[in-house]
């Protein structure tokens, strides 16, 4: 992080409830570090009732944007006034920008992340090659959805212990998306990748409730926790010869494009990715 902070620092940061455990910062201050960028990102706490008059504290440019996390996520797509695309089809925001003429600009960077994630993490693996079955219905399994149809993903199937709140989600995305309606026994063995997007395995936590043994060793299993890296269903999965990903390279992969619209310039190519292990 710059030793100083001046009149011309450019102020962005992550705003989430809790926020205290996030590596948002570290990996934003290490790119700006390393380009000498007058800039500095810090995280925000503010009460979960208190998100909105939070953020419309910041219209006119008092910050220049703010990630957002959960609980947020979908309250910040609804604050906007300019939703893109990606966030319309998320349902969410996990990227807030504050225009200087008063406007809230939203955007959803984690699809990119997810697929930057398996880019690196599951070399040559195609979304268009089978079904993606997404464990949860919240706003994460909706952008990991969206994702999914946008790279061409013949079909994606949403589990969730709420059947109600899967089918609105489905229904929401539209097809090819679909809340389970076959068992999940026939569901997973057809399946080309696994992802969970539920708190379920969080701080070591028993991991999501499913039956990998019925998933194809050809399957790809992604956790979207990343504390801890390296959770009970990815170890489960590893066991049974499938390649995994984690939830660090898709925190690392959805803050590249934020970073770019926080700061002007695209990140640099530094190992954050250790900085952020070691921490």
């Amino acid at each position: 992080m710059r030793a100083r902070v001046g009149a011309s620092t450019v102020v962005a940061g992550v705003v989430g409830a809790p926020v205290r455990h996030s590596l948002s910062p570290l990996i934003h201050n290490a790119w700006l570090e390393a380009v000498d960028l007058d800039g500095v990102y810090v995280a925000f706490a503010p009460p979960a009732e208190r998100f909105g008059a939070f953020c419309e504290g910041l219209r006119g440019g008092a910050i220049r944007g703010l990630n957002v996390t959960a609980p947020f996520k979908e309250e910040a797509l609804a604050l906007a006034d300019e939703p893109s695309a990606r966030a319309l089809a998320a349902g969410s925001a996990n990227l807030l920008l504050f225009e200087t003429d008063g406007r809230i600009l939203a955007d959803s960077t984690d699809g990119r992340g997810l697929l930057q994630a398996f880019a690196e993490q599951a070399p040559g693996f195609d979304p268009a090659s089978g079904p993606a079955i997404i464990l949860g219905a919240g706003g994460a399994a909706r952008a990991a959805a969206a994702a999914f149809v946008e790279a061409g993903a013949p079909e994606v199937i949403l589990l969730n212990r709420t059947q109600a709140r899967a089918k609105a989600t489905a229904e929401a995305l539209g097809p090819p998306v679909r809340a389970l309606t076959e068992t999940t026994k026939t569901a997973l063995a057809r399946a080309n990748v696994l992802v969970n997007a539920t708190p379920a395995g969080l701080a070591g936590s028993a991991g999501p409730t499913v039956e990998l043994a019925r998933l194809p060793s050809t399957a790809v299993v992604m956790d979207m926790i990343y504390r801890p890296l390296r959770t009970a269903l990815l170890e489960a999965a590893a066991s049974r010869g499938c390649r995994t990903v984690d939830g660090l390279a898709m925190l690392i992969g959805q803050a590249r494009p934020s970073f770019e619209a926080l700061f002007g310039r695209a990140p640099p190519a530094i190992d954050v990715r250790t900085l952020a292990e070691a921490a």
